[in-house]
């Protein structure tokens, strides 16, 4: 009688790395945003090359797909302009190492070198900030928005509610989830890129979140029938998910001409 073991210990020793991919997906993804700031128009000509041509390059031959590139409509008139840059990552490992492998990519490394060498009395940016974000639990991947309007007038929305602690933190997570507001939005076809729990960042305990519309007009049109909405007026008026936000921050942006959606 032939001995079977052999052959399924190797099938199991095969399937294992494959099992656990699907378990690690099955968790979610992290998120990771790069804040620039900056004050002129010479500041943002050399972080947009540098990005356009140097990083997401770089960031798609490693694999990083869907790198979203935003500047909000206030730059126009603000002294502390900003850009702000998203990506996914299936990994915190992957953001560890990251650096690390743009480092040893010479593309890269030539294409982004008026960024990367930059004299120190001329800095392309006034500071720079990174947050990362895991996915809620039940939003694990993001979505690219499905709009068809001309992207010039394309609005994306990101919002960051800060709590008091972590316990109301944790309450506001779970009304987002289990309490339907994340369902609501996809009712009501807000388009939503992602939904993430803010891990490490200057501004803690938070979420954050976009949301992405046609057009202005399509924006107001989308909150005003939100805040109309059955559904959420129940949700919110209920005893336990009363003043779980501190503060709402939120940000409307345009996408630049490179980013990937």
């Amino acid at each position: 009688m032939k001995n079977n073991r052999l052959p399924l210990l190797s099938i199991l020793l095969l399937t294992l790395p494959l099992f656990s991919s699907a378990q690690k997906n099955k968790a979610g993804e992290f998120y990771q945003i790069t804040l620039y700031h900056f004050s002129n128009a010479d500041q943002q000509k050399i972080i947009d090359g540098y990005l356009k041509d140097a990083y997401l390059p770089a960031l798609h031959r490693q694999q990083i797909k869907s790198v979203g590139v935003f500047t909000p409509i206030s730059n126009d008139t603000a002294a502390d302009k900003s850009l702000y840059v998203l990506f996914p990552v299936k990994s915190l490992q992957e953001v560890a190492d990251l650096n690390t492998r743009l480092d040893k990519d010479n593309e890269y490394l030539t294409n982004g070198k008026e960024y990367l060498e930059v004299a120190f009395n001329k800095p392309a940016y006034s500071r720079k900030e990174v947050i990362l974000l895991k996915a809620f639990p039940l939003a694990p991947f993001m979505s690219l928005p499905t709009l068809k309007g001309p992207a010039a007038e394309r609005v994306y929305e990101l919002r960051s509610y800060e709590s008091a602690s972590e316990t109301i933190f944790r309450n506001k997570v779970k009304m987002f989830n289990e309490g339907g507001e994340i369902s609501l939005f996809k009712r009501l076809n807000f388009n939503a890129v992602f939904y993430a729990t803010v891990i490490a960042g200057s501004h803690m305990p938070n979420l954050m979140y976009m949301t992405s519309f046609e057009n202005m007009a399509d924006r107001d049109a989308h909150w005003k029938s939100f805040s109309a909405d059955p559904e959420w007026k129940t949700l919110s008026s209920m005893p336990e998910y009363k003043n779980n936000v501190q503060k709402n921050d939120t940000k409307l942006m345009r996408a630049t001409s490179y980013s990937d959606y």
